[in-house]
């Protein structure tokens, strides 16, 4: 830590990992914003164990295997991307740093990875992908009530160019995140759910995180994911997996891909640390289709164990947004290349030479 405590910013710092970044956010973020984004459902039991699980987790380094030489790219989709770390759909960056979303779209686009655009985005699509044109991205919805709402979102990002469709399916209410109720968390003045800009003008209904309350349709289900590959081309993704038994309807249903997510903890308290649940979901899905993982990813080893389970590619969620409130888009920059020279530290260290040569074998499993 460096001695110019008292100084308002001390960008200077020597940022070392995601903690770092953690400690800088929790420091210069109002306590309104931060609470926001740390915050978990109820005891916040979930969202705490997505951390702890990885540290039950032990692996079984391969030594003298020529490590001279490292690849840690991969693809998902179809797409190469430099290495198995993306960003996660999370909501209102510009609370974080005054250019938002754009600013995470050109990190992402720097490093070569693929950034997840949350629906609850401050900056709009289009803004956007004008500010990282050649950017991987895939975009995150919600199913509404009222389906013309999620419908036109779809075309606009199909529009745009986005490559798939993230579906969250964890949400058919909003958990309840105790500091967001103490706090009556609201956007400020100046920022808005920039998507839906005129859509929701002046609403006389109670807010709840930037849109009307209910908006949000409760009865979703499984048919849904029918109507919404029957209006678009893209791959449908579903996330918030956490059983075998939905990950074989997803397969039966035809989606392209699973994101294992318990939603970091911010929906139901008392279900599994999604690492704890990748196993099983992979082992069910058996390659059909990618499985992807979100939740408790803080460090290079972390990603070495999710891709020993099975998972193609983690996504980090609040490390994205530490990044932001540290630097913005050079912030991320730095989350994102501390993580890849983590991971591929890791992977050396336990004989891996590539993301071919990561497997189950990896990992020690403790007699618990």
């Amino acid at each position: 830590m460096c001695s110019c405590r008292e100084g308002a910013h001390c960008a200077e710092m020597a940022m070392v990992c995601l903690t770092d970044f953690e400690e800088y956010a929790k420091e210069h973020l109002s306590k309104a914003t931060w609470d926001y984004y740390a915050a978990g459902a109820d005891e916040c039991c979930t969202r705490d164990d997505n951390l702890l699980a990885y540290k039950r987790i032990r692996l079984r380094p391969r030594i003298l295997r020529d490590v001279s030489l490292s690849d840690t790219r991969t693809t998902v989709q179809g797409t190469e991307i430099s290495f198995p770390v993306g960003i996660a759909p999370t909501a209102f960056h510009c609370l974080a740093w005054h250019e938002g979303e754009t600013a995470t779209a050109r990190a992402t686009e720097a490093l070569n990875t693929c950034y997840i655009t949350s629906t609850y985005a401050t900056c709009s699509v289009e803004e956007i992908v004008a500010a990282a044109p050649n950017g991987y991205r895939w975009f995150q919805l919600y199913v509404y009530r009222d389906r013309k709402l999620s419908e036109q979102l779809v075309h606009r990002v199909e529009a745009l160019g986005y490559k798939a469709l993230v579906l969250t399916v964890d949400v058919p209410y909003t958990g309840k995140r105790r500091d967001d109720i103490r706090n009556q968390f609201k956007l400020p003045p100046h920022l808005k759910v920039k998507n839906f800009e005129g859509i929701f003008e002046e609403a006389t209904v109670p807010e709840e995180y930037g849109i009307p309350a209910n908006t949000l349709d409760p009865s979703i289900s499984w048919k849904d994911v029918y109507w919404l590959q029957s209006i678009t081309r893209l791959p449908v993704i579903i996330k918030g997996i956490l059983t075998k038994e939905d990950a074989e309807l997803a397969v039966e249903h035809g989606v392209q891909g699973i994101i294992v997510s318990n939603h970091g903890g911010r929906q139901l308290d008392g279900g599994p640390a999604s690492i704890d649940a990748l196993a099983e979901i992979v082992d069910t899905v058996q390659g059909r289709i990618e499985v992807y993982l979100d939740g408790g990813i803080r460090t290079g080893s972390d990603v070495l164990k999710a891709l020993a389970l099975g998972a193609r590619c983690v996504f980090i969620g609040r490390p994205a947004v530490w990044g932001l409130a540290y630097k913005g888009e050079e912030g991320l920059k730095e989350v994102l290349q501390i993580l890849n020279d983590e991971f591929r530290l890791s992977m050396a260290l336990s004989g891996c030479r590539n993301v071919a040569e990561i497997n189950r074998n990896l990992i020690q499993f403790s007699k618990l």
